[in-house]
Order: C-alpha cells, then sequence, then structure tokens
C-alpha cells in the first residue's frame, strides 16, 4: 500500500492559540480513513493544511506524495474535496451546475465532459431529478450533488469534512454508502467527522484528535480491540454466577436475566459449552467489544456510563 498524505510533526498556530500540535497522520492507498475529534479539535485547520489552503506553521505535509504547499499545483487537481457546506445556483438543475462546472476544463471534448457528468450524477444515485432546480433539492440531495462535483476529476483521493452536517438518518445513510462505493471503486476517502458512531460503521482506520494533538490512529480493528468479557443472556443468572467460579470465569456485572462474565483466557466458546454442559440454559453469548467513544473517554480522561457494545458476528447460542 502507497501513502497518500502524511504529515509529520505538523503545527498550526493563530498567534498564542495553538489550533495543531505535532501531528503525524499517514493515510493509506484505498483507505476510508477517518478523522475524528469534538467540535474545535483541530480537524477543519488540518485539512485546511492539506489542501494548501492554510499554511502550517510548522512541520511536512505530503499529499500523493507531493509536498504540500510547495508541489499543491501538481497534485491538487488529483484530489477532490469538501470543506464547507456546497454552494449551487438554485434556479439550476444539478447536471446544469455540473456542466458549469466542467466547463472551465478545456482538456477534454463536450462528449466527455457530457460523459463525466452523466457518470457523476449516476454514482451518487441522483440520475432522476431531471431538471428540477437545486433549491427544491433536500440538503442530503445537495450534498450528494456536492460529490458528483468532487467526482468529476475522478480524484485518487477525497478529503471531506463533516459531509453529514445537517442530514436526517436517510441522508447520513446514503452518504456512508456513497464513500464505501467509492472506495471500491479505487478512491481512498479522508472523512473528517466529530460523529464517532458513524466513523465506528464505515471506516477501516482512523486517528483521533484532541485540542490539536492526536491521542490514537490505526486500524479500527485494533482500536476496537475485546475487552475480555462476554455478556450471556439466560434465565439461570444465578446458576451462571455460582458456577462462575468452578469454572474459572469472574462475574464483572448482573443483571436480571444477564451476566457479564470476565474470561479471564478462557475462549468464548468453551465458556458456552461450560455453561450448558452444567445446566445453565444460554439464550446467547455476546463479546464485548469497545467503541470509539469508550476509546475517546478513555484517551481524554473522561469516563462512559456504558463502556462496552456489543460485536456483531460474535454470538453464539446454546439451547439448554
Amino acid at each position: 500500500m502507497s501513502v497518500v498524505v502524511e504529515t509529520r510533526g505538523l503545527v498550526k498556530h493563530y498567534g498564542t492559540v495553538a489550533a495543531v500540535e505535532s501531528l503525524d497522520l499517514e493515510v493509506e492507498e484505498g483507505d476510508l480513513y477517518g478523522f475524528l475529534g469534538p467540535n474545535g479539535s483541530g480537524k477543519s485547520t488540518t485539512v485546511r493544511m492539506l489542501l494548501g489552503l492554510v499554511f502550517p506553521s510548522a512541520g511536512r505535509i505530503r499529499v500523493l506524495g507531493r509536498d504540500i504547499p510547495a508541489q499543491g499545483g501538481s497534485v491538487l487537481p488529483q484530489v477532490g474535496a469538501i470543506v464547507e457546506e456546497p454552494g449551487f445556483y438554485g434556479h439550476l438543475s444539478g447536471p446544469r451546475n455540473l456542466a458549469l462546472i466542467e466547463s472551465a476544463r478545456r482538456d477534454d471534448t463536450r462528449r466527455g465532459r457530457r460523459t463525466r457528468i452523466a457518470d457523476a450524477i449516476a454514482k451518487v444515485g441522483l440520475e432522476g431529478t431531471g431538471r428540477r432546480p437545486v433549491k427544491a433539492y433536500s440538503t442530503g440531495m445537495k450534498q450528494r450533488l456536492a460529490i458528483a462535483a468532487v467526482l468529476l476529476r475522478r480524484p485518487r483521493l477525497v478529503i471531506l469534512d463533516e459531509p453529514t452536517n445537517g442530514l436526517d438518518p436517510q441522508g447520513i445513510h446514503e452518504i456512508r454508502d456513497l464513500l464505501r462505493e467509492l472506495v471500491t471503486q479505487g478512491t481512498t476517502v479522508f472523512l473528517s467527522s466529530h460523529l464517532l458512531a458513524e466513523v465506528e460503521l464505515i471506516c477501516n482506520r482512523a486517528a483521533i484528535l484532541s485540542e490539536g494533538r492526536l491521542l490514537a490512529q490505526g486500524d479500527v480493528s485494533d482500536l476496537l480491540a475485546p475487552t475480555g468479557r462476554v455478556r450471556i443472556e439466560t434465565p439461570d443468572v444465578d446458576a451462571a454466577v455460582n458456577l462462575a467460579p468452578a469454572i474459572a470465569v469472574t462475574v464483572h456485572d448482573r443483571m436480571p436475566t444477564s451476566v457479564v462474565l470476565a474470561l479471564d483466557g478462557k475462549a468464548p466458546e468453551d465458556l458456552s459449552r461450560a455453561l450448558v454442559e452444567n445446566g445453565v440454559r444460554v439464550r446467547e453469548l455476546v463479546v464485548e467489544r469497545r467503541r470509539l467513544e469508550d476509546l475517546f473517554l478513555d484517551l481524554t480522561g473522561h469516563q462512559s456510563a456504558d463502556r462496552t457494545a456489543p460485536t456483531e458476528g460474535h454470538r453464539d447460542s446454546a439451547a439448554g
């Protein structure tokens, strides 16, 4: 995998205010990379530095193998970005807006421009809008049109700053699906967001930023490591609690219809078998993993009431 975005010791100060401090990022080709942090954490400043819109106070930026901002002119045409709320001519249709954007290009035929516009419209699912003016679009449709405008360049890298802001749940779902599709088609996506659950759902790698500093970076699967505990749904909670010492596990918590057990090195499937063999009816066994929210709270020194979440695909059940 080649590295498409790299920062080393990146710093941005505004007077005495440190917006970004000693930031080291690494985004690999084919990533759907989540850049996480609360509002005011330095995400947007970092995005603007990656695009050459803001100059760093110190450090180095390389995008697609070139130094930014020094070599931005040669590399940024291969980068698509949305860093603010998209702006279009409201009285014109989506395709007509894209045609105006494409009219600035002089390296293709009219037929080639029409093909690119049709392809971009199809990729974002706006084929059925016809001549409807953009002022009649929903917020989600406008966001998709903005992404279509980005795709006109057929970029190798797409950088998006909070692309789901203001969207309803359906619009968020549509943008998620679109980003996944872009990655399957070979585009690397850098997604800046304060929505941890959103990144957890779709990104393969992520970085967590707080007060301008990098707290963690890596594969999402590694960041969300198992806690070493499982939750057992059973009508025999008392029996499971009493049995725990004999089968070498520890009771972490108990509820009316479930118990959380610390595995203490035991495999979940071995625990399930031991419970059933000793007469405990197991309705469900769920391996607990941390959420990105929990990781963020841990790294920033806060506490969460609900520390863990079950992981899909790690469920065993046995009949008693």
